[in-house]
């Protein structure tokens, strides 16, 4: 008799879901998963080696705990590039952005409590948010994948959730999200009761705009998230942070577990920090490349989403799995992220991108004949 996951005894609000993840498949082009194509710079390597070898002879003894000199850094880095001054008591960091969201969905977040998203967005709000046994609310989007400030001010005031998420850029739309929305749901969630507004800016330093981290300023509920896997390229590093008012980082250190950042992780993260410049030097390039996409799939006679990202949503199609299919039989292998009609490429490197534009130009072709 088979056994599965349906036979123990699971949450039931955890039935029947699916985790998260796109597939890893061995094609020469992968412009699916948003990571930076290009890989750390040869100092950069070289200067991790050393502050990993200096971690490492200490490795008998936990890491610090709160990750003074990492924090310090990572404030350091979001004054230098917002131009908004905050310090080590704003800034709190954990294994990833998602590990940031975790531990906030944990903290204000849990049994009895809800949290809403606007959809389509990133998946893992929802998905951490069942997780944490919060319960998961899909506020509407536009047709154009906007947030319609009215309708979201209106389904926040119906469901009086305790948190609520703002992805910018939206992830996987790519489109940003206006100052004066996030503020006028900011209030709506302070009238419906006093709850959390949660910031996700895991794209922000390939925005065309400037980031929402000056509006945390007297506004206590207010979070922005950050990740230094898309802009820093180290998706394998597993570093993300927050920043805000210094109460929400001491509330969400109630829940952290002890010692919950290597003394690796931070090491690797502190030597990053210290390459900044090189690193979105890159971010420049693939800001150029996304744009390049985005111009070339219209003149192809593909519909694009406005993004902010680096990466691109595109259709519309009858069948976008199908689409994505013929992709991939082209060695490309582009995100079906669900959405239907639409299609998600990651900006890559020059080289992989013209890959993907011919792939794409060769179906069009395909079509039309």
């Amino acid at each position: 008799m088979s056994f599965g996951i349906d036979d123990l005894p699971v949450r039931d609000e955890l039935r029947g879901k699916s985790p998260y993840g796109a597939p890893q498949l061995d094609v020469p082009v992968r412009l699916n998963t948003n990571e930076n194509p290009y890989p750390l710079p040869e100092p950069l390597v070289e200067r991790i080696a050393e502050r990993v070898r200096e971690a490492a002879r200490h490795l008998n003894r936990y890491p610090d705990r709160d990750a003074v000199e990492l924090r310090t850094r990572l404030a350091g880095y979001l004054t230098d590039t917002s131009g908004y001054e905050v310090g080590l008591a704003n800034v709190w960091a954990a294994n990833g952005s998602n590990e940031v969201i975790q531990q906030l969905l944990q903290t204000f977040g849990g049994p009895g409590r809800t949290a809403i998203g606007f959809e389509p967005s990133y998946s893992m709000h929802g998905l951490i948010a069942r997780g944490t046994g919060t319960g998961w609310i899909s506020g509407p989007r536009g047709e154009d994948f906007t947030i319609d400030l009215d309708a979201a001010r209106q389904a926040v005031a119906e469901h009086r959730p305790d948190v609520v998420f703002v992805t910018t850029p939206n992830n996987p739309t790519g489109t940003a999200v206006p100052p004066e929305t996030v503020l006028g749901l900011y209030e709506a969630a302070q009238a419906a009761k006093p709850s959390m507004v949660i910031v996700d800016e895991a794209y922000i330093e390939f925005s065309h705009g400037d980031s929402l981290l000056p509006l945390i300023e007297g506004r206590p509920n207010l979070v922005v998230s950050r990740t230094m896997s898309k802009a820093f390229g180290a998706a394998g590093l597993r570093l993300g942070y927050l920043a805000a008012h210094p109460a929400v980082v001491d509330a969400v250190q109630l829940v952290r577990l002890p010692y919950h950042l290597s003394a690796v992780t931070q090491a690797t993260a502190l030597a990053a920090l210290e390459h900044t410049d090189t690193l979105l030097g890159y971010v420049e390039q693939l800001k150029t490349e996304r744009d390049r996409l985005v111009a070339e799939l219209r003149a192809t006679g593909y519909e694009v989403t406005e993004s902010d990202a680096n990466f691109v949503q595109f259709g519309r199609f009858d069948d976008a799995h199908e689409v994505w299919r013929k992709i991939l039989d082209r060695g490309v292998l582009v995100r079906d992220n669900g959405v239907p009609g639409w299609l998600r490429v990651t900006a890559g490197t020059p080289a992989e991108n013209d890959a993907f534009l011919d792939a794409v130009r060769e179906l069009k072709k395909e079509q039309s004949a």
